[in-house]
């Protein structure tokens, strides 16, 4: 049994931020085995908006593989605390969304999380059955456990109140409420991103306070989007939608450094650890071509999300594209925010210069009549040619021989 408990810990802590306590999930592993007792792994969500990215996907794809050990994934979706929103790294209060905003967001949300999650071995449930019902009697027994100097070790709350910032009431209720969700479902794990630490801790807490044997709470790293410096966020553009075309998002995974790959595979992917080892090994040594290797990485990641057929046409797609017509393999990506054009369509002309593929107008125009541009790959020649937005996001714009770009649309 020795061997079981530590291949689940193997692949439970491949790619983990932080485990508190490890020697406590070890004994619960163990004690699940021999009982035959699945563990209870909670994840939550909060359906503050409709789409999600990868960045999003590296706590699914950990809670995929305690469903894969064959343990019991609890998914909460926070429609009750999606009220409030959670402050984590929050500067200001998060404004309050509607039932039905939320509800739709939850709905669009779960499409996406069940191309990680397996739906047959996946609870779902909102924490509204239980919060929602709770009497103030019993929200004043909760509050009491708590002080306010143990809410203010919270590092965004403390910056807030040390920067004379406002801090509701409700606020400081959000982690209280996360905290419940752990003591209604009885959760043995917790899973968040690091920003969730606190959270994830105060439901051990609460636990211990209603005699339950407290949780052990997992982060998860933050995914660095594909420009490799800061996390992957849709206001940064450096993002890749969960429900993208499979084609663009080989395209996008095509166009991150090399120096993230391994994360990469680490947090989006569900090879071994000892696999990954090895690449990296190769990577290091130079036994490998870096191109190779992200091929199978990208390969990899559209499989999961769509099928292995939609990785492989993805794949021919992006040879076609980019091999056999000499496009190299990583491009710099150009965004463009939809909601600071106006219209529906962009200049071809205002493009090459924005981007600064051109140093003006001039030159943009210039090079088109020269034949010098090329849209996805085929050559412009109308210095008036104007591109939907609808059919702009992840083509590709190349000026003379070796100057390209792809365009990011974020929406």
């Amino acid at each position: 049994m020795e061997k079981i408990v530590e291949k689940q810990l193997e692949i439970i802590l491949q790619g983990t931020q932080d485990v508190l306590l490890l020697d406590e999930l070890k004994e619960l592993i163990s004690n699940s085995i021999k009982y035959e007792r699945p563990l209870i792994v909670k994840l939550g969500l909060d359906p503050t908006a409709p789409d999600i990215h990868l960045g999003h996907t590296v706590v699914l794809n950990k809670l995929r593989q305690f469903q894969d050990l064959g343990h019991r994934a609890v998914l909460i979706i926070g429609d009750y605390t999606a009220r409030i929103g959670d402050p984590s790294g929050r500067s200001t209060l998060r404004p309050s969304l509607s039932s039905d905003k939320i509800d739709s967001n939850a709905e669009t949300y779960m499409q996406q999380a069940f191309k990680i999650l397996d739906p047959g071995k996946t609870r779902v449930v909102k924490n509204s059955e239980w919060l929602e019902h709770l009497k103030f009697a019993e929200i004043l027994n909760i509050t009491s456990r708590f002080t306010i100097a143990r809410m203010l070790e919270r590092e965004d709350f403390k910056n807030r109140f040390a920067g004379n910032l406002p801090i509701t009431i409700m606020e400081l209720l959000y982690p209280l409420m996360q905290a419940y969700d752990s003591v209604s479902i009885k959760s043995d794990v917790e899973l968040g991103g690091t920003d969730q630490l606190f959270n994830l801790l105060m439901g051990r807490e609460l636990q211990k306070e209603y005699r339950q044997k407290p949780q052990i709470a997992i982060t998860m790293p933050i995914l660095v989007g594909t420009d490799g410096v800061q996390k992957m966020s849709k206001s940064l553009g450096n993002y890749i939608g969960v429900n993208e075309d499979p084609k663009n998002i080989f395209g996008k995974i095509m166009s991150i450094p090399d120096s993230i790959m391994i994360d990469y595979f680490r947090l989006l992917t569900r090879i071994s650890e000892k696999e990954i080892e090895k690449i990296n090994s190769d990577l290091k040594n130079d036994t490998v071509n870096p191109s190779l290797i992200k091929r199978k990485l990208a390969n990899t990641i559209v499989a999961n999300l769509y099928s292995k057929e939609e990785a492989e046409n993805s794949e021919e797609n992006f040879n076609k594209l980019f091999r056999e017509k000499t496009i190299p393999d990583e491009i710099d990506i150009y965004n463009i925010n939809k909601k600071d054009l106006n219209g529906s369509s962009i200049k071809l002309v205002q493009l090459l210069t924005d981007s600064k593929l051109c140093s003006s107008n001039s030159e943009s125009k210039r090079m088109i009549e020269q034949g010098g541009v090329k849209y996805n790959n085929e050559k412009v020649t109308d210095i008036n040619m104007e591109i939907s937005l609808d059919d702009i996001d992840s083509k590709v714009i190349q000026k003379g021989k070796r100057a390209f770009i792809r365009i990011n649309l974020i929406k």
